[in-house]
């Protein structure tokens, strides 16, 4: 059976964000241009609002500040290994915590160490799903690939109640 690949952009208050499910869940997400995941995927693609309305619906909840936990299945194709592993053990993180790099390796029984942790967070295909932005450094936020680096991280933080609002937020 052939996979394929439905594509929907969201509108948020951090930047169009565009996700990718195949038949199985999503599969890669962010604030990368459309064709960019076209070519990491290299999956024939359909038009199949039907396929993609539910990742819509609770990223829209996300960033209405109505949804906790994701239940949007994800397709974890993409990882294998420790790598795999730790952005499992991510997943599980929930809305409102954080966690540490080094918190992560350990949770996550990988021998990867702290600085490796932080590779793979730069590399995570399917950030806010799987929360990339939840896992901060021992002595601040850490670093953040996603939107506009870490002030989307902070912003994220922010929303989920992690960190209290600035008067720059305000």
């Amino acid at each position: 059976m052939m996979t394929t690949v439905a594509f929907a952009e969201v509108p948020t208050p951090v930047g169009p964000f565009v996700l990718a499910v195949t038949e199985v869940g999503i599969v890669a997400s962010g604030w990368r241009s459309r064709p960019r995941l076209d070519e990491r995927l290299a999956l024939a693609e359909v038009h199949d609002s039907d396929r993609t309305a539910f990742a819509v619906a609770e990223l829209n909840a996300y960033f209405a500040g109505e949804l906790k936990a994701f239940e949007t299945p994800v397709d974890w194709r993409l990882m294998s290994g420790s790598r795999l592993r730790v952005l499992q053990t991510l997943h599980k993180v929930p809305y409102g915590t954080a966690v540490t790099y080094g918190e992560l390796a350990t949770r996550s029984g990988s021998s990867v160490p702290a600085r490796g942790i932080g590779s793979i967070m730069g590399s995570n295909p399917i950030p806010i799903i799987v929360p990339c932005h939840r896992v901060i450094a021992g002595n601040g936020l850490g670093g953040f690939s996603g939107g506009e680096g870490v002030e989307t991280k902070r912003w994220l933080l922010t929303n989920e109640g992690y960190l209290q609002p600035t008067l720059l937020d305000l």
